[in-house]
């Protein structure tokens, strides 16, 4: 039997993305020399959110793009032989950048380890930070967050899903239990 428990819904997604778009620009004292990189597929419409945040709150457009991880993940040959590789669209230069990767769920570290190599590829960041909506723990990697919306602490074989209007139709982040 499964069961989902809803631990977020639409406001406190929405409220949770300005505190954190607030600690960024409070961190890096501003905008400058930002960049948002969502990973695909959550993090892009994240990525999307948290822009606009920062533009509503500083007034400055700062650069996003979307990063797919896929051939750079350890684990390609067991989720599928054939990985379906998405679009990475960085349309600017990561050179003397901050980097602010976005995911919806950091869990094991090893999607943050892949983007981290993929990033590299494009081009040499002064810092690559991270922000996620939620962390739930269990890391296998020394990954760690620098911006976390929520801290939720699971069992390993629980499954955080982050449903977002953008291709769910609704803003919820659920927790399932077998």
């Amino acid at each position: 039997m499964t069961t989902e428990e809803v631990i977020l819904k639409a406001p406190d997604i929405d409220r949770i993305l300005t505190r954190m778009a607030g600690e960024i620009l409070e961190k890096h004292r501003g905008a400058e020399n930002l960049v948002l990189i969502g990973i695909r597929t959550g993090g892009v419409f994240l990525a999307d959110r948290l822009k606009a945040k920062i533009l509503s709150l500083e007034g400055a457009d700062i650069p996003r793009g979307d990063l797919d991880i896929n051939l750079y993940r350890d684990d390609w040959t067991r989720i599928s032989h054939q990985p379906i590789v998405q679009k990475t669209e960085l349309p600017f230069s990561l050179d003397r950048k901050q980097v602010i990767l976005v995911d919806d769920v950091l869990f094991t570290g090893r999607t943050v380890r892949a983007a981290m190599d993929a990033l590299i590829d494009f081009g040499r960041p002064d810092r690559i930070e991270l922000a996620v909506l939620v962390d739930r723990g269990h890391r296998e990697l020394p990954i760690d967050a620098n911006y976390v919306g929520e801290y939720v602490e699971t069992i390993h074989h629980t499954m955080v899903n982050v449903y977002l209007k953008e291709n769910a139709g609704r803003d919820e982040v659920a927790v399932t239990a077998r």
